[in-house]
């Protein structure tokens, strides 16, 4: 069985150009929306379905990168000069003749399947009196599309040389998706002499209960006679469905259906490898906590072919090893992947509580702090030092538990995000706050806490920075503690409370304005 080590894209949709290299098992896509998720996923599957007309019912106009398509119509408009669409899956199979040789751009031996979208030859004349009149008209409509094996030979859907199967949830309960996804999976698990043969089959039940059921009724009717629909709109791939407990997957409610799908094929797999490689696009649709647990699972327990993820979902990407991550930014072209992680800190995110991972990763600059408190006054110290929020300069905002601040940090390396660590010192600035981070002395990622070590925590500099308003706030009634004391035992609510009644008055402790005005430089 083949899977796909590399994806090559050339002028598809928003790349330009784009190169992917892919693992064997399990591979997340993450991104922001408008990142090309998708159209990764898109790309794989329309060059393994070797399928015409659903290239053509997609469109060229969408498939073309309308930065190529701009720079051609500002140019010289010379038919030799037309753009075109390379869509290239490297896979892994190098043992198959079909699929083995160098017709790809890169002009190396290798297997796979190619795609292009180029300006039919035999249009040549028609298309130059398009470009002959010099205006803003790209002829779409004078394009042709191949399916080319690395071998040289051409392919189409009949002869599927590497099968696919996509589930994008974000069509669950859409009849036309429900259609196409049971029709993929037939045509996954029958090869094509098979479904011939059960569609002509098929055909023939159809005509024996005319002749024999029916035949009792038309005897009735004269010169009128009841039948059957035949033909490519009414036969056995139009009619088949799936069920599950004898109830249609079409009739279960939409996270139902989400999982259904996705455990069937994982399943269906599992016995008899009969997909190479199954796209899930944004599973986490639909899906409540719990079995969003149950979906992680049993694809983490899926060892039997190649699965490729696009997903926004934190729980996801963690879950599965985010060594098997490949980042797609909006403001990026080019991947990152994060496979030079540290394996302990992978394994940490694998284990710990639900995290904000995605939020960090798809961040330019962070701020991560230590603990509630500071995240729920935070917002209000960044607006008093700058006059904005956070978000208005690009910064997230982020509570980490005070252990996991070299976690996130590894990936802050990796992926080249500022990020500012706000600690408490702990009784010990030089060995808490400095020798602890020495590994990770870079000009993108600094440290900050207080230095005097009888300010340990976050709450005495708090106190002691504004210890006016928090003995009005925190003495009287039925407190009976010192401010400090009730504030060190009640964080959280000494934050709240301080925030809904004095946030526009507090002074802003030295070293947090430091990290807000060091986060913007």
């Amino acid at each position: 069985m083949a899977n796909v080590t590399k994806l090559k894209l050339t002028n598809f949709k928003r790349f330009r150009t784009l190169l992917i290299d892919f693992n064997p098992n399990i591979n997340t896509i993450i991104g922001d929306n408008e990142a090309g998720k998708s159209t990764i996923l898109q790309a794989i599957e329309l060059v393994a379905s070797g399928n015409r007309s659903k290239l053509e019912n997609v469109g060229f106009e969408t498939l073309f990168n309308k930065e190529c398509v701009d720079e051609f119509l500002h140019g010289t408009q010379q038919f030799e000069d037309l753009p075109k669409i390379h869509v290239e899956i490297y896979l892994s199979d190098e043992t198959n003749p079909d699929l083995f040789g160098n017709h790809n751009t890169d002009k190396v031996d290798a297997s796979g399947l190619h795609m292009v979208c180029e300006p039919n030859q035999e249009l040549a004349k028609e298309i130059n009196t398009v470009l002959a009149v010099g205006s803003q008209n790209f002829p779409f409509e004078f394009y042709e599309v191949k399916f080319i094996t690395f071998s040289g030979e051409a392919f189409s859907g009949y002869r599927r040389l590497f099968k696919c199967l996509t589930i994008d949830s974000s069509q669950i309960n859409s009849e036309h998706a429900n259609r196409e996804y049971i029709k993929s999976v037939y045509e996954s698990t029958v090869d094509s002499p098979n479904r011939a043969l059960l569609k002509n089959d098929y055909r023939q039940q159809k005509l024996s209960f005319k002749n024999n059921s029916l035949q009792i009724v038309n005897d009735t009717l004269g010169d009128y006679d009841f039948s059957l629909r035949t033909g490519s709109k009414y036969n056995l791939e139009t009619d088949i469905t799936l069920t599950q407990d004898n109830i249609p997957i079409d009739e279960r409610g939409k996270g139902q259906q989400c999982f259904i799908k996705t455990e069937f094929a994982l399943s269906r797999n599992s016995e008899k490898r009969v997909i190479d490689t199954l796209l899930l696009e944004e599973p986490e649709n639909h899906l409540s906590h719990t079995n969003m647990k149950r979906l992680i699972l049993k694809i983490s327990e899926s060892h039997q072919n190649q699965i490729i993820i696009a997903t926004h979902n934190s729980l996801i990407s963690s879950r599965l090893d985010l060594r098997n991550s490949i980042l797609i930014n909006s403001s990026s072209l080019e991947p990152l992947t994060l496979n030079t992680l540290p394996a302990s800190t992978a394994k940490f995110f694998v284990k710990a509580p639900d995290n904000n991972i995605l939020e960090f990763a798809l961040s330019q600059k962070v701020i991560l702090v230590e603990g509630d408190a500071e995240y729920i006054l935070f917002d209000a110290f960044y607006q008093l030092a700058t006059g904005k929020r956070p978000e208005a300069d690009g910064v997230h905002l982020i509570s980490v538990g005070g252990t996991s601040f070299k976690r996130y940090l590894d990936l802050a390396r990796i992926l080249s995000i500022r990020t500012a660590v706000v600690r408490d010192n702990d009784g010990d600035f030089q060995s808490k706050c400095v020798d602890n981070y020495s590994e990770y002395t870079d000009q993108a990622i600094a440290i900050f806490a207080e230095k005097d070590v009888t300010k340990s925590t976050f709450e005495i500099c708090l106190y002691q920075a504004n210890s006016a308003i928090c003995d009005a706030l925190f003495s009287g009634g039925n407190i009976t503690k010192t401010p400090l004391q009730f504030m060190l035992d009640n964080k959280t609510e000494s934050a709240l409370r301080l925030l809904e009644s004095h946030a526009a008055e507090l002074i802003i402790p030295s070293y947090i304005a430091e990290a807000v005005a060091w986060i913007n430089e």
